[in-house]
């Protein structure tokens, strides 16, 4: 199931495996609207940036949007060859950016109802794409173990980011200088989108903190894993 607030906080949209998307309002709890939305599995869900519309994506390979207000359809896109994974807004409410298993990020025009790029150079599925704030960059990532950075307004490549794990989500910080992306490995990683390096990685490991100072019977490669897995000896703490 995918799950997203509005702007305002006032209504959450859900989509799944019923091939529908339905409306909540968060002050009541009540299912506001349900809309027959796709005939597959709802993937992807984001609100405009106003909160107006609703875009939607799934296994029958489609981006919709949806009046947030009435339930209506009011575009539909249909150039992915493979179910969408992941649909982003741009910041200003004009481009919504959307993602496939057919190895392509697509930019689409909402007043025009176009497709204005097709980027490609992913060479597996691509599960995440997402907008930095100012609105001039899109950041998409995959199963090829890639975070891929775009410039809006050309449709060109600019930067490659390395995981070494398939990527599975993708996030800017506010002032889009830092990306942060987690993979199949159930680490994040925090990027410096200027100079595309690896700043740090997190990961929650099972025995963060550990102090084993002086416990008996462990081998030098016993002690050297339980470190590897976050344990420490008194000095490292």
């Amino acid at each position: 199931m995918s799950v997203t607030f509005s702007p305002n906080g006032k209504m959450l949209a859900s989509g799944g495996s019923d091939y529908k998307v339905r409306l909540w309002d968060t002050s009541t709890g009540l299912c506001t609207n349900t809309i027959k939305a796709h005939t597959g599995w709802v993937r992807a869900i984001s609100f405009s940036p106003d909160g107006k519309m609703l875009a939607s994506g799934g296994d029958d390979e489609i981006i919709k949007l949806w009046d947030t207000n009435t339930g209506e359809c009011v575009r539909i896109f249909e150039e992915h060859k493979g179910w969408v994974g992941s649909v982003s807004w741009s910041p200003d409410g004009k481009i919504v950016a959307s993602c496939s298993n057919d190895k392509t990020v697509k930019l689409w025009d909402i007043k025009i109802g176009i497709c204005i790029f097709t980027l490609q150079g992913h060479t597996n599925w691509v599960k995440a794409v997402v907008f930095s704030n100012d609105g001039k960059i899109v950041a998409s990532g995959g199963n090829d173990k890639t975070v891929k950075i775009w410039d809006v307004s050309t449709g060109q490549f600019l930067k490659n980011l390395q995981h070494t794990y398939e990527v599975r989500a993708l996030a800017f910080s506010s002032d889009t200088q830092i990306l942060a992306s987690s993979g199949s490995n159930e680490t994040i990683n925090i990027w410096d989108i200027e100079t595309g390096k690896c700043l740090k990685s997190l990961r929650d490991r099972p025995y963060e903190r550990m102090n084993i100072t002086g416990v008996k019977g462990l081998t030098e490669a016993e002690i050297s894993t339980l470190k590897a897995l976050g344990a420490v000896e008194d000095g490292e703490m």
